[in-house]
């Protein structure tokens, strides 16, 4: 018997491929927006206030590492297909796994994304001194303008009806030869949470 976190991720990857894309593509009009990542900070402003995150250009540089694996994805959803994107930039051969996991069930299917995700991605956790500095992701996923679309029968599969608009899913990165690439991406991350 399936427990409710697998019915969910079942009906999930029938619908929606595994995580996160942060820009629009096909049929998303004018209101698809690119996801928006901090800039890469070069020095930290000055501050009279004593509780300025000392990790936070670190972390601007985790969010963008991740923002740029999320639109080669998005490329790669919009056509079923990883040719012509630069995934191996951003992500290691686990998180590449799910994602051509998921892109070999679109092409099964005939399906592709249309439309864009919502995110508000955060750094829950940084470990710069460990041997392989490791940061961990927050990204509450917005459903509402995401679209998965049929093209041989040349309609939209609506998402399963038990399915939330906004889920919590989590993704590790780790620092490689200096720079942050995606290790692993995790839908269920957020166990069910919506936010």
């Amino acid at each position: 018997m399936m427990t409710a976190r697998l019915t969910r991720w079942a009906g999930l990857c029938a619908a929606v491929p595994l995580s996160l894309a942060l820009t629009g593509c096909g049929g998303g009009g004018d209101s698809a927006k690119p996801f928006a990542a901090p800039p890469a900070a070069s020095s930290p402003a000055p501050s009279a206030s004593a509780s300025v995150d000392p990790q936070a250009a670190e972390k601007a540089t985790v969010l963008a590492s991740y923002a740029a694996m999320a639109r080669e994805q998005m490329k790669a959803y919009c056509q079923a297909d990883a040719k012509g994107t630069d995934l191996e930039k951003y992500a290691t051969t686990e998180a590449l796994g799910q994602i051509r996991n998921d892109l070999a069930n679109m092409k099964q299917a005939g399906t592709v994304v249309r439309g864009e995700l919502g995110h508000e991605t955060e750094v829950t956790a940084l470990d710069r001194e460990a041997q392989t500095p490791t940061a961990t992701l927050s990204d509450c996923v917005d459903l509402s303008g995401y679209e998965t679309y049929d093209v041989k029968a040349k309609k939209v599969i609506p998402l399963p009806t038990q399915q939330p608009l906004r889920y919590v899913m989590t993704a590790t990165a780790q620092r490689w030869d200096g720079r942050w690439m995606v290790t692993d991406i995790d839908p269920q991350g957020g166990e069910g949470a919506t936010c």
